[in-house]
């Protein structure tokens, strides 16, 4: 353990297609606040062994959009919870790709099929980063949780437009995320 490369592997991409979770860390340009933020539900991919993508389901907030869209420096990181233990950091600059956005089809034909996605969010690697993981403790995966796909299967669009009008417009720094 402990490489650094500047793309994915074969056997890092299948690696990463076992993991079920994944975190997001971001931050303002000017100081402010770090987020830092857990991913689920099938929902990253590797696009190729420079890029990688995941769906951005709709949150209480939306830190990792404002933050990109203000400088693009983005983290990904995966934990073996099971197996040989390993971190693996993917460093890059995000893009956001909103769902008016024509390349949003092509894109979200990759994952399955969700309601109350808001963007996907997509990162150019620059250093891809392994280590050890050895106080990382062993966990065992029981199921994915189905909250977030019942809150919008009961909502219209008029009504998740809205609450990502009221949640999602800014980021607790006051910089514009989402524009709806």
């Amino acid at each position: 353990m402990g490489r650094v490369t500047d793309h994915l592997d074969s056997a890092t991409t299948a690696w990463i297609g076992e993991q079920r979770l994944f975190f997001v860390g971001t931050a303002p340009a000017d100081g402010g606040h770090v987020n830092l933020s857990p991913k689920g539900l099938d929902s990253f991919r590797v696009i190729d062994d420079r890029t990688v993508a995941y769906l951005d389901l709709t949150g209480s907030g939306a830190e990792t959009i404002a933050h990109i869209r203000d400088n693009g420096r983005v983290t990904v990181m995966f934990c073996a919870f099971d197996g040989p233990p390993r971190i693996l950091r993917l460093y890059g600059t995000g893009s956001v790709t909103l769902p008016s956005d024509p390349a949003f089809a092509g894109l979200a034909g990759r994952f399955p099929d969700r309601r109350a996605v808001r963007s996907i969010i997509s990162v150019t690697l620059e250093r891809v980063q392994d280590s050890c993981g050895y106080a990382v403790p062993k966990m065992d995966y029981v199921e994915d949780r189905t909250r977030l796909d019942t809150w919008a299967a009961n909502r219209t669009d008029d009504e998740i437009e809205a609450y990502w009008a009221d949640k999602n417009a800014v980021s607790i720094d006051g910089l514009p995320a989402l524009d709806v």
